[in-house]
């Protein structure tokens, strides 16, 4: 039945009455992929696009998919360009370029598109918004995208592993090559596997209000299938899910927050005690500084700082509805505390610095930013971490802990970076570190550090 559709498809030429039908979620997605081309960050482009749009709860869904699946596949999606077309896909006007790549998403990604609905909307598109002459050249190379697809055509490899890792998982060749390096070629075709999933929805739970048990009956009581995940003691996966999290029973209770399954890994491992004074040093959106003020049933003091005096306010949201009191928050760089608050001098029991990094452990939750990060952004980032590192450790107290952790997987901004810290503080100890790598079965890639001074050692 499919593919006689799909031969249908290509014996007659499209019915702009039909392809109206379902046009605004595709122009849409369109959008977003021009803005981010244009340097707007995809999450914030996909935000405005559907701001004060009517659209139904399916048809917000096929805009998202489209946009960061689009996204997400750019490469692979330019090798067919290059493939089908006469002219390759970067010498492509722009404009053109985006559309088809939506096009050949539908066609080549999304088994539940019809044929029809993909090439024909994609036409109607071309004709509507300022591409009319250029409409048959759409037509043209989606219809010989179906012919491939039908055929069994598939791209042509380098034989090179890297760039055919690359091309195979749409990511830049630079990272590939260097994630061959940097974990063998097995263990990077998961990671680049995983680059490429639709991210988990993993909920942690707010033991000061809830229970995991009573939190995951709750939302099956609504119909949603919930799971605990394995070596995470508060988390629950929502398998299947839809519609607006935030009327979900228990989010205005604070029973629950959304935070990945790696990032809950983080705050144990400071292993804050009741009456602890703790500081999270780069803290918003929150998701950390109130999960220490959970772990230690909310006696003591979190101080969570951030740069973004936008950006805390989000911190103070979560930290209310979670109902964390023990939070409070202040503006300002993390690096030069101790300037700003000298009676801070060594004062804090824990210090959790979640350093700013090139994020390349969060690739399938940020569609965008495989396309943004290069290998020179890295080291521009690296004496920052450092900066910051070294601004923390007047401020922790005889037989403190300090936890590093980034959302990368790049050993300069990881391993590399807590070796220097420690060659320059030998009086320092790390008790332990782990890479945890991004999982296709779910999980980001984080990296974390756990260092205390030598008066707190266990022999």
């Amino acid at each position: 039945m499919r593919k006689t559709r799909q031969r249908a498809v290509r014996d007659r030429p499209s019915q702009s009455p039909a392809a109206a039908v379902g046009v605004l979620p595709r122009r849409l997605a369109w959008e977003v992929l021009e803005a981010v081309a244009a340097g707007a960050y995809a999450d914030v482009a996909l935000e405005r696009a559907l701001r004060g749009r009517q659209l139904s709860g399916p048809d917000r869904g096929l805009v998202t998919e489209l946009a960061y699946g689009a996204i997400r596949q750019r490469r692979w999606l330019d090798g067919w360009l290059d493939r089908l077309g006469k002219v390759p896909a970067r010498k492509q006007p722009p404009r053109l370029r985006w559309l088809l790549h939506v096009g050949l998403y539908q066609l080549l990604c999304m088994e539940r598109i019809p044929a029809a609905a993909a090439v024909n909307t994609s036409v109607e598109l071309a004709k509507r918004h300022g591409l009319n002459r250029l409409a048959p050249v759409v037509n043209g190379l989606l219809r010989g995208a179906l012919r491939a697809k039908d055929a069994g055509e598939q791209l042509t490899l380098p034989d090179d592993p890297a760039l055919r890792l690359a091309l195979q998982q749409s990511l830049p060749d630079w990272f590939c090559r260097q994630l061959q390096q940097w974990c063998g070629p097995e263990q990077a075709e998961r990671v680049a596997k995983a680059c490429n999933q639709v991210p988990s929805l993993d909920l942690r739970v707010n033991r000061l209000r809830s229970t995991p048990e009573a939190v995951k009956s709750a939302l099956e009581d609504t119909g949603l299938k919930v799971v605990a995940i394995p070596d995470c003691t508060d988390g629950l996966q929502v398998l299947s899910h839809g519609g607006d999290l935030r009327q979900w029973p228990g989010y205005e209770d604070g029973h629950w927050c959304v935070q990945d399954r790696a990032a809950q890994w983080v705050a144990p491992l400071l292993a804050p005690h009741p009456g602890d004074r703790v500081l999270d040093a780069c803290a918003a959106p929150g998701g950390k500084a109130t999960h220490l003020a959970e772990l230690m049933g909310d006696q003591g003091e979190v101080w969570a700082i951030d740069r973004s005096a936008g950006r805390l306010q989000r911190v103070a949201d979560n930290a209310a509805r979670l109902g964390t009191q023990c939070l409070h928050a202040m503006a300002a760089d993390a690096a030069d505390l101790l300037s700003l608050k000298p009676e801070w001098k060594g004062s804090f029991q824990r210090i959790l610095l979640d350093a700013p990094c090139s994020g390349l452990g969060t690739l399938a939750r940020h569609a965008d930013a495989r396309w943004r990060v290069s290998a020179e952004s890295v080291a521009e980032l690296v004496p920052l971490q450092a900066r910051l590192l070294e601004g923390m450790l007047p401020l922790l107290s005889p037989g403190g802990t300090l936890v590093y952790a980034t959302c990368t997987i790049h050993p300069a901004e990881n391993g590399e970076q807590i070796e220097a810290f420690l060659k320059a503080h030998p009086h320092l100890k790390l008790k332990q570190q782990q890479q945890r790598w991004p999982d296709p079965e779910g999980g980001d890639g984080f990296y974390a550090a756990v260092i205390q001074t030598a008066s707190n050692l266990i022999n």
